[in-house]
This record gives C-alpha cells, sequence and structure tokens, in this order.
C-alpha cells in the first residue's frame, strides 16, 4: 500500500484533533504543537481513542498535556537511578575483574568462558577498541602518548569509564562464575537475576534517553524476580506485572539502596506520584498501595 498522507500545518493539526472529539483552546493547542510534534503527541493520545479515530468523550488536551509533563519527570528521575547503578556495577566488575586476571585480563577471550560462540570475544573487543578510539577522555589520551607504545588498550579501570551500558552488561554475561556471582552478591541478588534486570533496565534506558514514552509502555524485555524463597518481599500478595515500568520502579528502589542509600531517589518518585494524582497508575503496573509493597517499603 502506497503511503498518501500529507504533512498538514500546526492549525490544521489543531483542527483535526478538535474535530476527532478532543477538548482544547485551539490558540493554545496551536502554540503546543509548535513545540511538541502532533506524531509525538499522538502516542499519549492513543490511549483515549474510542472507536476509529474519535477520542472517548471528555478527553482534554489539558488531560493528555498533564501525563505528557509527567512522563518527562519520570524518565528523568529513572535515568538518574539508572546512571547511579550503572556507575556501581562498573565499579564492582572492575574490581572483582582485575584483582582476578590483571588491568589488561580483559583482553584475553580465556576470562570470558560462558561467551556463547567463540568470536564473541573478538567482536567485543573490536567495537570495545573503536569506543576507546572515538572517546575524547584527556585520561585516554594522556595514556595513548605516554604507554601506547608498550599497550594497545588502557587499563580496564580505565576503560570501563568509556563503555556504554550495554557493553557493559556484554562483558557481565561472558565474565566468569564467580565475578558474576560476586557482582551479584553486593547487589543482594543471584547472577541470573542480575543479568535480567540490566538487560531491562538497559532497554529502559534507551528508551529514556531517546526521550520515548514510558508511563504506560508494555516492556519489550521483561525481568525476572528473585527466588521466592530467599527474597519473599518480591512475591507479595498482590502480584506486580513484570512487563510495566513498576517493575522498573521496584528493581531500581532496591539496587539503590544498596549503592546509594543517601539518595532522596525514593522520595523524589512518591513525590511525583503525589503531584499527578490523576495518572492513571494501573496503565503503569502500580498495584492499589504500592508504596506498602514489601520492596518498596523495606528499610
Amino acid at each position: 500500500m502506497k503511503y498518501e498522507k500529507h504533512p498538514l500545518t500546526f492549525e490544521q493539526q489543531a483542527d483535526l484533533l478538535i474535530f476527532r472529539g478532543l477538548a482544547a483552546d485551539r490558540t493554545s493547542l496551536i502554540e503546543s504543537l509548535k513545540r511538541v510534534s502532533y506524531y509525538r503527541l499522538s502516542g499519549y493520545l492513543y490511549p483515549f481513542r474510542s472507536s476509529g479515530d474519535t477520542f472517548i468523550a471528555g478527553t482534554s488536551f489539558e488531560k493528555i498535556w498533564n501525563i505528557y509533563r509527567f512522563d518527562r519527570l519520570l524518565r528523568l528521575i529513572i535515568l538518574d537511578g539508572i546512571e547511579r547503578i550503572e556507575i556501581a556495577a562498573r565499579t564492582q566488575l572492575t574490581f572483582l575483574f582485575t584483582h582476578r586476571f590483571g588491568p589488561f585480563g580483559y583482553t584475553d577471550s580465556s576470562a570470558y568462558p560462558r561467551f556463547k560462540y567463540a568470536d564473541d570475544h573478538a567482536k567485543w573487543l573490536m567495537d570495545l577498541a573503536g569506543e576507546i578510539r572515538r572517546s575524547r577522555e584527556d585520561f585516554i589520551a594522556h595514556f595513548e602518548a605516554k604507554y601506547g607504545d608498550s599497550h594497545r588498550y588502557p587499563p580496564l579501570w580505565m576503560t570501563t569509564e568509556v563503555f556504554t551500558f550495554g557493553r557493559l552488561l556484554t562483558m557481565f554475561t561472558g565474565v566468569h562464575d564467580q565475578i558474576r556471582k560476586d557482582t551479584a552478591a553486593y547487589f543482594k541478588t543471584e547472577d541470573v537475576v542480575l543479568e535480567s534486570w540490566m538487560r531491562a533496565l538497559n532497554g529502559v534506558r534507551n528508551i529514556a534517553a531517546h526521550h520515548g514514552r514510558l508511563w504506560n509502555r508494555t516492556l519489550g524485555y521483561k525481568p525476572l524476580l528473585p527466588n521466592s524463597r530467599k527474597h519473599p518481599q518480591w512475591h507479595a500478595d498482590e502480584k506486580v506485572s513484570n512487563s510495566r515500568i513498576f517493575i522498573i520502579i521496584l528493581i531500581l528502589r532496591h539496587l539503590l539502596r544498596v549503592c546509594a542509600p543517601d539518595s532522596q531517589w525514593l522520595q523524589r518518585v512518591e513525590n511525583l506520584m503525589d503531584d499527578f494524582p490523576a495518572i492513571p497508575k494501573q496503565k503503569m503496573g502500580f498495584p492499589e498501595n504500592w508504596k506498602q509493597h514489601p520492596v518498596w517499603s523495606e528499610k
């Protein structure tokens, strides 16, 4: 089928939304559409469609804009939490790895017994070499100037500072079992669970970093829950969906309790939810009494 749609003026976009049943002040709507594109807002409008292209009666642009504002603030809070965890995970993995294999052991494929294919390490290292070359960090330039005649790669504690989250995750999946277990033990969970959480957080981080919609998104990767016998707090009476953003918020809460115990992150989440009481929390996977969930309320 050939795509036949043509671009509309901001005035035409506003008139189309109003024609479809969106309650809005036309002038204000036009100004908002100049700042945030029609197509971007359509993702927030979609849950309020009734049938065809019309909106549920009573759907106002004020309500949609409120959700848009909430989602932007949610992304910032989520990114802040993930940043702290990513740095802590880098620190733990670097410490454990270098004390076992030395500062340059990460370039040796034998240190990665869990990689599935024989050339996985070579591909990972080749991509990493590109990141190092593209880096503008002064410490990389200094190392190359001083030690480049003897070493092709910097020591791991420098290299991990230019890692992407995805690069860190790939390293974690491939390293020796004991390093995985010890890293996970720091975060008070099991290695398979931590890997699952890192995969989920990496996906959410990429969405948030590209300003994607989070509030009612179905997660592409569904994280595992810890063992019910060892960690019963994760298996409360009211089951939490592992496909909505609330499970990510619970994971961040658990991990930040370990690596950033003095942060105000928990309070920032609660303040955000209190500031936007009209947000449909069930679409985010929040249970009715979410503040009493054992993982959230655990001291």
